[in-house]
């Protein structure tokens, strides 16, 4: 209550006691920061200092969106009062949480439930952990991709890992799917409320800005506008690889070697028709599409939907569609491996076709499909050496399955639907993972086989635009070296400019026996690790399933060989190579 000798009178006593008495801390702390900022304070009446809460907001990423959102989430913390800082899983140790009295966490699942790559080794070490962390009070924000089936595993490992080991949950955890955003706001604002007692801050008032220019990004997609677009391979080659080239004039978009640019396609016309028809409808009914309106079905087929992906997720919402006991049954707990075998090399319009034969409504339709989501991209370009552009170099998917054509969603819409002048919405994903020394000297190698040259050529264009003295060593594999050396030209002339210091190639289906990037790095085993030991940084960009596994191996061995040491003194190596940020990976 105020004194008696507060200069108000009885009833400006009366009713400042009964409007502060009904103020949280936070509420209170925030009136005190508007009087002072707003000058209605002085130093003799000030209120005492309010000690600011302690918030670790620690992310594991692999595209770097759990970084992005890690970030907002500390720029939310602090708005709200909270002394809150990010930590990446790669500079942490899971005894380190003990001290971290609040906690959230924001870690993505980076293919069949695995880890992000800069995350494996806290995750392993976290799993393992038995000690107390009764003092914790956490939340996990899980991002994953329902089309695969362990989907957010890892998140959910840290949820339950977290309880285990005495971890007070205040907030239930948040599954996120691409399309992230809503559910990751609904996540930010439930966890912050639950831990908002926790903290008795003073929030300074900040006067409304002015509204910010046109930004552009994720929720904003740019217009790009497609400068050129040629095919890469010879008239004889079984692959189509497009180097593609757009406009960031205007956008406010920038971005470094290394970073990833997202695609937001449409789907083609054909699979568009085809799914209408298994459906048996005609395309022309109206739906309503989240956050934006009602649409005809086709056009919302087209643009909204993600109408060919398919998964446990999606067969659950037709089953209920399609009342269906058959596929019920299929996505039975007993019935996973069945579920699995179904699920392989199949897409939604399959689904639709075996277990809706009588169609769907409209509505019905739309309802099981999620978000279409954009597709990243490596940047093949630098921005030192394209003012105003990015590039990209993009293979054309086309398969056959179950008797079916199948057709890449974004790299047929670039391939076959976007022309010269044409724009595409597209905005930078930042990859702080996959970033060229910031010592020019340097040496580094890189292995990127396909269109994992993509980032090397923009690594190779930087260097060279910047004068680094550093040495850069390649090594490119495809199928034939006539049909399929892409960038040919740019490298050979690279070499003698000595922007590149050494190329290795290797074509797999030029001889008998297949050869592979990983084969010649066994053949130059010992310039290689010569190279390591002077300090060379390693990038591998490409497939991961088998590629960076297999080039994985190739450098263990590399190092165990050439250094005589043993093979579990060879894996410390690497990893440490991984720890100093010395060997980076851009997989997919």
């Amino acid at each position: 209550m105020l004194p008696e000798h507060a200069p108000f009178t009885s009833d400006q006593r009366q009713a400042l006691d009964s409007l502060l008495s009904s103020l949280d801390p936070i509420q209170r702390g925030w009136l005190s920061g508007f009087l002072a900022a707003s000058g209605l304070t002085t130093a003799s009446v000030a209120p005492a200092p309010f000690a600011a809460a302690k918030l670790t907001v620690l992310y594991g990423t692999e595209s770097g969106n759990s970084e992005v959102l890690a970030d907002r989430t500390v720029k939310a913390a602090k708005k709200r009062g909270f002394q809150a800082v990010m930590k990446n899983m790669s500079e942490i140790s899971p005894a380190d949480l003990a001290k971290a009295a609040n906690l959230l966490v924001i870690v993505s699942t980076w293919g069949d439930g695995e880890p992000p790559e800069t995350a494996v080794s806290f995750y392993k070490e976290f799993m393992a952990f038995k000690g107390v962390l009764s003092g914790v009070r956490f939340s996990v924000c899980a991002l994953g991709d329902t089309s695969y089936e362990k989907f957010c595993q890892i998140g959910k490992d840290f949820d339950s890992h977290l309880e285990a080991l005495g971890a007070a949950r205040i907030s239930a955890r948040q599954d996120c799917d691409v399309d992230y955003e809503e559910s990751y706001a609904t996540w930010l604002e439930s966890a912050l409320s639950a831990l908002a007692p926790a903290t008795a801050a003073a929030v300074s008032f900040v006067s409304p800005a002015a509204a910010p220019a046109v930004e552009y990004g994720k929720k904003n997609t740019f217009p790009a506008a497609t400068i050129d677009s040629v095919v890469l391979n010879g008239e004889r080659s079984s692959k189509e690889t497009l180097h593609l080239e757009f406009s960031l004039a205007s956008s406010g978009l920038s971005y470094e070697p290394g970073d990833a640019l997202a695609v937001l396609p449409v789907n083609a016309p054909d699979v568009v028709k085809a799914i209408i028809q298994a459906a048996k409808l005609t395309g022309n009914e109206e739906v309503e599409v989240k956050n934006v309106g009602s649409k005809l079905l086709a056009d919302a087929l087209r643009e909204d939907y993600d109408i060919t992906a398919l998964s446990r997720a999606v067969l659950t919402k037709l089953a209920e569609a399609a009342d269906s006991a058959m596929l019920r049954e299929l996505l039975g707990e007993d019935a996973r491996e069945r579920l699995k075998a179904y699920n392989d090399g199949r897409e939604i319009i399959d689904a639709i076709l075996d277990f809706a034969p009588n169609g769907l409504s409209a509505a019905a339709l739309a309802g099981i499909f999620r978000k279409l989501p954009p597709r990243l991209y490596s940047i093949a370009s630098s921005p030192l050496a394209h003012t105003d552009e990015v590039h990209l170099t993009v293979a054309a998917v086309r398969y056959e399955t179950h008797g079916r054509k199948r057709k890449g969603v974004c790299s047929t819409y670039l391939a076959d639907l976007v022309k010269s002048g044409d724009s595409v919405q597209v905005f930078v994903q930042p990859n702080k993972n996959f970033r060229l020394p910031a010592d020019g000297s340097t040496p580094v190698i890189m292995v990127g086989p396909g269109t994992g040259v993509a980032p090397f050529r923009a690594f190779v264009e930087h260097r060279a635009a910047l004068g680094s003295p550093g040495k850069n060593w390649l090594f490119f594999g495809d199928q034939h070296y006539t049909y399929d050396f892409l960038y040919q030209l740019e490298w050979q002339d690279y070499l003698k400019e000595g922007a590149l210091t050494r190329l290795d190639v290797a074509f797999s289906r030029d001889q008998p026996e297949k050869v592979y990037v990983q084969d010649r790095m066994i053949q130059q085993a010992k310039e290689l690790y010569q190279w390591l030991e002077d300090g060379a940084h390693f990038y591998v960009c490409g497939d991961a399933n088998r590629m960076a596994h297999d080039v994985h191996e190739a450098l263990i061995s590399v190092v165990e060989f050439q250094a005589g040491i043993s093979r579990e003194a060879a894996e410390a190596y690497v990893e440490d190579l991984k720890k100093t940020k010395r060997y980076q990976r851009d997989v997919y």
